[in-house]
């Protein structure tokens, strides 16, 4: 791979009737200066993929530094500030592994970037698009370097785009008030309040915020959807490439993954408040410089399980808790926010993991001969018990049933790693939302000249994951901004188009619009199946049974718990 519920009522009225900001712009040397209640804050005009102006904000506090005694604990929202805070660059990103020495990384990395095309105006409020980026919860960030918002810019919304710590930082999580664990969900909400509160005074739409998230920001989102603390926060939802839905629950720590985290720094591990006083003392950069160290397979790609940090149950210690249940349990019994959402997966998602372990001479060998043990840790499921054998042998024998020490079966351990960690928790998760509310189903396969994952001889293997963010961002690190005459061009348009309408009115068709008249997309129906297929042609296509088969085998291996408003069905 190349580098790159609910709330008191008299908190709900308040919310509910709150005055909006009151927008007042002026430009100032040639940028743009936008009042809030905050303070002032300067941002620069820029253009996009296609010539329009528009304002960008960035590197905007939303909270105050999670440094010092606020390591490991939940998010302070920003304080307000005297003189005009300058937003006309990026702001650090979180501390994780270096990809690009021109990056600048820092704890105090709790930021937003605003991007808006009309902030001198309120009585015309624009949709407004907050997305939360991947990484697994220890990479990447929401720097316009990675996920720039030149695309977006072609059209009528107000982009947001955060960072949240990462890795241990911001997931650590003991069992105890020492550390409750969810920080990083508990930045996503804190980040969610700012733009309720101060959205508009940058044109955008507080009653209109539509959630957006990728692989773990899409499980972020998937979460917040049942969180008691996400509750009015956004209105739409678009889950691309994963839920929180799947063969694995949340547990209610993650002591033994915090006690390696403090024997990589010589901490004691003793008593949960020794090894978290001792870790506030580490370096933060070291953190993520020593990632690696973390997993369990792999010293480096394919580093596995890819979900290490997981959200939890927290136990109550009176704090404000962000998962309070099994979020399967919460959308089986329907305590979920019915709001519209857009879900769906890439045609090959995690593939490079197949890679990554058959072009290892060694990996490829142990791998092979230690399949029931490695496993269940590399998709995602119980260890160490008979049920966890029978797993195996079942998947190995429906996916792999050969020796796994040759090339040629990338594309067959492709197909396990992507349903494992991807496509069955979008499939489950689509499946249970869609009993309440409206959810639009897809798959993408539209097959571009740029990739985060090249095979063989550097030409893009598919359409893995992260593959269709090429054509919602600029992603300078990793492709061009394409042009109108490129052949990408077609994709760029559909999907800002689909995402953009979606944002506006909750449902991503417009047979007015000359890209998407051929998008008859209907809401999923669990009887049909049914999903759009976004591909290489000039029309979309409506399919029946994505991966039917395939999920078929999961379903069977990890049936849905019975509840009492379950156990009808």
């Amino acid at each position: 791979m190349r580098s790159i519920a609910g709330v008191p009522l008299i908190v709900a009225i308040l919310v509910l009737f709150s005055p909006p900001e009151k927008v007042s712009a002026k430009s100032e040397d040639g940028n743009i200066v936008v009042k809030t209640s905050l303070g002032d804050i300067r941002g620069v005009t820029l253009k996009s993929r296609l010539g329009e102006s528009f304002s960008a904000f960035r590197g905007i506090r939303y909270a105050n530094p999670p440094t010092g005694q606020l390591r490991f604990q939940p998010p302070e929202p920003v304080n307000p500030w005297s003189g005009v805070y300058d937003a006309t660059k990026d702001g650090p990103q979180c501390p994780q592994p270096k990809i690009n020495n021109e990056i600048v990384e820092s704890e105090d990395c709790l930021r937003l970037n605003i991007y808006s095309r009309q902030v001198t105006k309120n009585d015309n409020l624009k949709p407004v698009l907050f997305f939360i980026h991947p990484g697994g919860f220890y990479a990447f960030s929401g720097l316009s370097a990675m996920f720039g918002p030149e695309y977006l810019m072609d059209h009528d919304v107000v982009l947001v785009t955060i960072n949240y710590r990462l890795g241990s930082l911001g997931y650590l999580s003991t069992g105890t008030a020492d550390s409750p664990g969810n920080a990083g969900f508990k930045d996503q909400v804190v980040a969610l309040k700012f733009i309720r509160d101060h959205i508009s005074a940058f044109g955008g739409d507080p009653n209109s915020v539509t959630a957006f998230g990728y692989s773990a920001g899409a499980l972020s989102i998937t979460l917040h959807m049942v969180s008691p603390m996400s509750r009015g926060l956004f209105h739409k939802a678009i889950v691309m490439s994963a839920s929180a839905i799947g063969q694995w629950s949340p547990p209610e720590h993650q002591l033994e993954l915090a006690q390696k985290q403090a024997r990589l720094f010589n901490c004691t591990t003793e008593t949960p408040k020794a090894l978290v006083d001792c870790l506030r003392k580490a370096d933060a950069i070291d953190m993520g410089n020593k990632l690696s160290e973390m997993f369990e397979l792999g010293s480096q790609n394919p580093l596995m399980p890819v979900l290490l940090w997981k959200p939890v149950i927290e136990p109550d210690f009176g704090q404000e808790r962000f998962l309070v249940e099994d979020p399967t349990i919460s959308y089986l019994e329907g305590r979920y926010m019915k709001i519209p959402v857009i879900a769906g997966i890439t045609k090959d998602e995690f593939v490079q993991f197949a890679h990554g372990i058959l072009t290892n001479d060694n990996l490829k060998y142990e791998f092979d001969a230690r399949f029931n043990e490695l496993a269940p840790i590399a998709f995602l499921y119980e260890r160490n018990s008979e049920r966890s054998k029978k797993i195996s042998q079942t998947l190995r024998k429906y996916y792999v049933n050969f020796p796994l020490i040759s090339e040629s079966r990338i594309p067959q351990l492709g197909e396990l790693f992507s349903d494992s960690s991807i496509g069955f928790s979008v499939h489950r998760f689509t499946q249970l939302a869609s009993r309440h509310t409206k959810v639009f189903y897809y798959k993408n396969t539209f097959h571009g000249r740029y990739s985060f994952f090249y095979y063989p001889e550097g030409k893009p293997y598919g359409v893995v994951h992260h593959d269709d963010l090429l054509y919602l961002f600029g992603v300078p690190l990793l492709a061009p901004t394409f042009a109108q005459n490129d052949p990408e061009n077609l994709n760029v348009e559909r999907m800002t188009r689909l995402w953009t309408t979606f944002a506006g009115k909750g449902n991503p068709n417009n047979p007015n619009d000359e890209y998407l008249s051929s998008a008859q997309w209907t809401p999923y129906s669990s009887l049909l199946d049914n999903y759009l297929e976004i591909g290489n042609g000039d029309n979309f296509t409506m399919r029946e049974g994505l991966y039917s088969d395939r999920f078929r085998v999961w379903d069977e291996l990890f049936p849905l718990p019975l509840t009492n408003k379950t156990s009808h069905l």
